[in-house]
């Protein structure tokens, strides 16, 4: 990790620095963006693996929609689920959606695919069903789910 973000403790640091070098020095932007993310996650209070990966998950979603804009973008349907849920329900829920999220979009754009719901859940198929790991597999492997659960 450039050791300039390395030294950032709060995920409002990176996000400036991010801005800061955008123009010039694209990929310590992102990997600014990263840390802010980690940052976050790791502040929500998550007891496993998996539910700090699955935050960290939204939380990417959140800054890959955020980039280009003048104010935050906050996902707050998503948001709503986990409050209800369960961050790792939540997660469940948005997998097993015949259609591809959101977020998985916009964390695709952004090069960010390593971060998806779907990653996660293939990281951690333990914590998942086997359903939820199944889709998860055809979607990362980009045989997408059509509304009947078959690959399209």
């Amino acid at each position: 990790m450039d050791q300039r973000i390395a030294q950032f403790v709060t995920a409002e640091s990176c996000e400036q620095f991010a801005l800061n070098v955008q123009d010039r020095e694209p990929e310590a932007a992102s990997e600014a963006r990263r840390r802010a993310v980690e940052l976050r996650a790791a502040a929500h209070g998550a007891t496993t693996a998996a539910e700090r990966e699955s935050l960290e998950a939204v939380y990417a979603y959140e800054a890959a929609r955020s980039v280009g804009r003048n104010r935050r973008f906050r996902a707050s349907r998503t948001w709503q689920m986990i409050r209800e849920r369960g961050i790792l329900p939540a997660v469940e829920n948005v997998v097993a959606r015949p259609r591809d999220s959101a977020g998985y979009r916009a964390l695709v754009e952004a090069g960010m695919l390593d971060k998806a719901f779907e990653a996660v859940v293939l990281r951690h198929p333990e914590a998942f069903s086997t359903d939820a790991v199944e889709r998860s597999k055809k979607r990362m492997a980009g045989g997408h789910p059509d509304s009947d659960g078959e690959a399209r």
